[in-house]
C-alpha cells in the first residue's frame, strides 16, 4: 500500500473507531483543529500517563507542575516569543496558496530520501540474506549522492534561516524547481516572517482589557516557578521539573492530520544542571528518551535522531528523535540543551532573583537548562498509525488489526458471551464488574463471536474473552489474544493475572534498563 493511502485508511480508521473527529463537523469544521473521541481520550490519556511514570514516577530528583495557560504579557517579551517567534511564509500568486517555506524545502528533500529507500528496497531483494543495510547505504555511489544533495541543501537552509536571509531561502526554492503541491505553480512570492502567537484579551470591558496570549508552549510556566518549586521541594541540583499541558499555535500551513495543529498539547521537562554540565545531560536524556520510545516495542528502525543544523540563539546543543510516519520522518521529541538563557532573561524582566544557591560550592549560580519536549499528539499519531495493519492470514482472508502496545491501548479486554440466553451474559456481566477495578474493559453481544473478534482487531483491544456453555460447568472461558489470534481455556480466577502481565506499566517500563 503506498504511504499516501495508508494515511488515509489512517485517518478513516481513527474516526471510524472514535479516535479521533473532526471538530465542529457538524459545521464543516475548524481547519487543523480536531477532537479526540471515546477511544482515542483513552489512549491519549494512556501515553500521556506512560510518559509521566517514566519522568515523574520513577525519577526522585523530578517534580511535575500545571501551569496555567494564561501568564502575564511579560513573559512572552523576555522569553523572544514577541519578537522572534516566527516562521518564514511564502505564497503561491497563482494558487493564492499559503505555505511554510522551510517544510516545502524539507519535503523536497524527504521526496529524495524515498529515491534512497527505493535503493535500498532494491538491493534487498537482489542479495536477498546476505544484504547489509549498513554498508549498502555507506558505500554504494548513487545513495551517497542523494545523501550529499539531502545534506547540502539542509545546510544552507539552515544557515540562510539562522541568519535570517529570507531572499536566499527564496532563492533555494526557485534553484530546486521546487512547485506549488497542489497546482504546480513556482510563481512565488518573497519569504515573510509569520509571528506565531494567538492574541487574546484578560479584563471585564474592552477599555481595561489586559492584552494576553495563548501560551505557544508550556515551557516558560516551568521557569517563571522554577524558584517556588526549588524551595518548596527542597530540590538540590541537578533535578527536573516536567509538565503536561495544551499550547497554542497559528500555523501557517496546519495539515497531515493531528501531526500540525493549531491547539496541541506537550509533555516537557526541563532538567536545572550546573553550568559545565550540559554535555553529559545531553547524552544522558538523548540516550534515556530513546530508550523510551523503543520500549513501547514500535520498530527500532523507526527511529532516528536528527541533529539540528541551526540552533536556536540560546542553545549550545539540540537534536530531534524523528519517528517514520505514513509521510516520512518527522521530528517527534526534540532534546535541546538551552543554556541559562531562560531564566535569566526571567530575572532581567521580572528584576526577581531566579538563582540556585550551592551548598557544595558557597556559591550562586544561574542553573543551565537541559529540556525534552515531545507532542502528545504526535506521539498518539506515530503509536496509532504505527499499529495499523492489514494482515493476509493463512486462509488468504484479510483482517485489519490495531496493534496498539497493550500498555496503552483505550480497552484492554472484551467480555463476550457465545449467546445471549442461558444466563451467559449474566456471567460475563458478572466478569466485567470483577474486571473493571483494574482494566478498562467491555462488553460485547452482537453478531456472530468472528465477527466481534474481528472489530474488537480492528479497535486495538489485546483480549477477547469468550463465556460458553462449558463455562457453566468448569468456571472457564476462552481468552484470545489479538496479535496472535491464539485461544487458551484459563479458569475465571486467572483472568486478572494473565490480563496484568501484559498490560502492567512496570513491565514494559522496564525494557529501559
Amino acid at each position: 500500500m503506498a504511504n499516501e493511502d495508508q494515511f488515509k485508511k489512517v485517518i478513516s480508521h481513527a474516526k471510524e473507531y472514535g479516535y479521533v473527529f473532526q471538530s465542529s463537523e457538524i459545521y464543516d469544521g475548524l481547519s487543523a483543529v480536531y477532537d479526540y473521541a471515546q477511544n482515542g481520550a483513552e489512549l491519549k490519556k494512556n501515553i500521556r500517563d506512560y510518559w509521566w511514570k517514566a519522568m515523574v514516577q520513577m525519577n526522585d530528583n523530578i517534580v511535575g507542575i500545571d501551569a496555567a495557560i494564561f501568564m502575564h504579557p511579560t513573559t512572552w517579551k523576555a522569553s523572544g516569543h514577541v519578537d522572534a517567534f516566527n516562521d518564514p511564509l511564502i505564497d503561491n500568486k497563482d494558487s493564492k496558496k499559503r505555505y511554510r517555506a522551510d517544510v516545502l524545502v524539507e519535503d523536497y528533500c524527504a521526496k529524495i530520501e524515498n529515491k534512497i529507500e527505493k535503493e535500498v528496497k532494491k538491493a534487498e531483494k537482489r542479495f536477498g540474506d546476505a544484504f547489509n543495510k549498513d554498508e549498502f547505504i555507506s558505500t554504494n555511489g548513487r545513495v551517497l549522492g542523494y545523501q550529499e544533495k539531502i545534506d547540502s541543501i539542509l545546510k544552507r537552509l539552515g544557515q540562510s534561516l539562522e541568519k535570517e536571509d529570507l531572499a536566499d531561502v527564496k532563492a533555494l526554492i526557485e534553484e530546486l524547481e521546487i512547485a506549488d503541491p497542489m497546482t504546480g505553480s513556482r510563481n512565488w512570492t518573497d519569504v515573510k516572517q509569520f509571528n506565531l502567537m494567538f492574541g487574546t484579551k484578560l479584563g471585564a470591558s474592552a477599555e481595561s482589557a489586559m492584552d494576553l496570549y495563548l501560551r505557544p508552549e508550556t515551557a516558560q510556566g516551568i521557569f517563571v516557578n522554577f524558584l517556588n518549586v526549588q524551595k518548596t521541594g527542597r530540590m538540590k541540583i541537578p533535578f527536573g521539573i516536567a509538565q503536561t499541558g495544551k499550547a497554542f499555535r497559528n500555523e501557517i500551513v496546519a495539515r497531515q492530520f493531528i501531526f500540525r495543529m493549531r491547539e496541541f498539547e506537550q509533555m516537557e521537562m526541563q532538567f536545572f544542571i550546573k553550568p559545565g554540565t550540559q554535555k553529559e545531560w545531553f547524552d544522558h536524556w538523548k540516550e534515556t528518551r530513546m530508550k523510551w520510545h523503543l520500549s513501547l516495542g514500535m520498530g527500532n528502525d523507526n527511529y532516528r535522531f536528527h541533529d539540528h543544523e541551526k540552533l536556536a540563539h540560546y542553545a549550545d546543543a539540540a537534536t530531534d528523535i524523528e519517528f517514520k510516519f505514513p509521510f516520512g520522518f518527522k521530528e517527534l521529541e526534540g532534546i535541546h540543551s538551552r543554556t541559562d538563557f531562560d531564566l535569566k532573561q526571567h530575572e532581567e524582566y521580572s528584576g526577581k532573583k531566579l538563582q540556585y544557591f550551592d551548598h557544595e560550592d558557597n556559591a550562586s549560580y544561574t542553573p543551565y537548562v537541559l529540556e525534552t519536549s515531545i507532542g502528545l499528539d504526535r506521539m498518539f499519531l506515530a503509536v496509532f498509525s504505527n499499529a495499523l495493519e492489514d494482515e493476509t492470514l493463512d486462509d488468504g482472508s484479510v483482517r485489519t488489526v490495531l496493534k496498539l502496545p497493550a500498555v496503552l491501548a483505550p480497552t484492554k479486554a472484551a467480555v463476550l458471551p457465545l449467546v445471549k440466553k442461558d444466563g451467559l451474559p449474566e456471567i460475563a456481566k458478572s466478569i466485567i464488574e470483577d474486571l473493571k477495578w483494574d482494566f478498562n474493559v467491555t462488553y460485547d453481544e452482537k453478531d456472530a463471536v468472528g465477527r466481534r473478534y474481528r472489530r474488537q482487531d480492528a479497535n486495538g483491544t489485546p483480549f477477547c474473552i469468550t463465556v460458553d456453555h462449558d463455562t457453566l460447568e468448569d468456571n472457564t472461558v476462552t481468552i484470545r489474544h489479538r496479535d496472535t489470534m491464539e485461544q487458551q481455556r484459563i479458569n475465571i480466577a486467572d483472568l486478572r493475572d494473565i490480563i496484568k502481565k501484559e498490560v502492567d506499566v512496570k513491565h514494559w517500563l522496564q525494557k529501559m534498563k
